[in-house]
């Protein structure tokens, strides 16, 4: 089994801090995004959407996208929890991984992709615009998200979840695409600090 890694990616660390928190370890394939090592002929045959990470399994079989693989994990290694045991927590811990993919990962991403200058051969084209249209979007997220976090510890559960993966590397991603927690936003900032004071949050 190896995991096609793509280091300071937020994606591969999304997996990366999952597997921290189940205590796995997998033997790790860097690939240089910046030397855009995803669209070489080897990696393609892997994974033709030239994304990271990617992970293949001893029979040959390929996992390709974050949740995937993680969901791999978690069904080998179900403890401790990390997508929900109940009914109604899995489909909260779903509802708010979804909910920060597409409102605030999303968001990020698109400031990034379409501002960052190392970006520039891997975003074709780069539309400014965009990423104009994204920095409020996200501002409007960590919001709402602070509204929610008034009343609980964590985004979805009453314990660290997918979800707080999810979130944690999300705003971790604002620093690179310049863009910040607003100081007024006190809940966001707090959940921020203790997730990232996790020891997988280094991996």
């Amino acid at each position: 089994m190896q995991l096609y890694d793509g280091g300071r990616a937020p994606s591969p660390r999304r997996v990366r801090i999952f597997l921290a928190e189940k205590g796995i370890e997998v033997p790790k394939v860097p690939v240089d995004l910046g030397k855009l090592e995803q669209k070489s002929r080897s990696f393609t045959a892997l994974n033709p959407m030239q994304r990271v990470p990617a992970l293949v399994l001893d029979d040959g079989t390929v996992i390709t996208e974050t949740m995937a693989i993680c969901r791999y994990f978690e069904a080998l290694h179900p403890e401790p929890n990390l997508f929900g045991r109940a009914a109604i927590e899995i489909a909260k811990v779903e509802m708010w991984n979804r909910r920060v993919e597409l409102g605030l990962y999303a968001a990020v991403q698109a400031v990034f992709r379409h501002t960052h200058p190392a970006m520039a051969a891997m975003e074709v084209p780069q539309v400014p615009q965009w990423a104009e249209a994204n920095r409020p979007r996200a501002m409007n997220f960590l919001a709402m998200l602070d509204r929610e976090l008034a009343n609980r510890k964590f985004l979805a559960a009453d314990r660290f979840t997918v979800a707080d993966i999810t979130g944690l590397v999300s705003v971790d991603f604002m620093k690179p695409a310049k863009l910040a927690i607003p100081e007024t936003l006190e809940h966001v900032r707090r959940w921020h600090a203790e997730v990232a004071a996790r020891p997988s949050a280094a991996a």
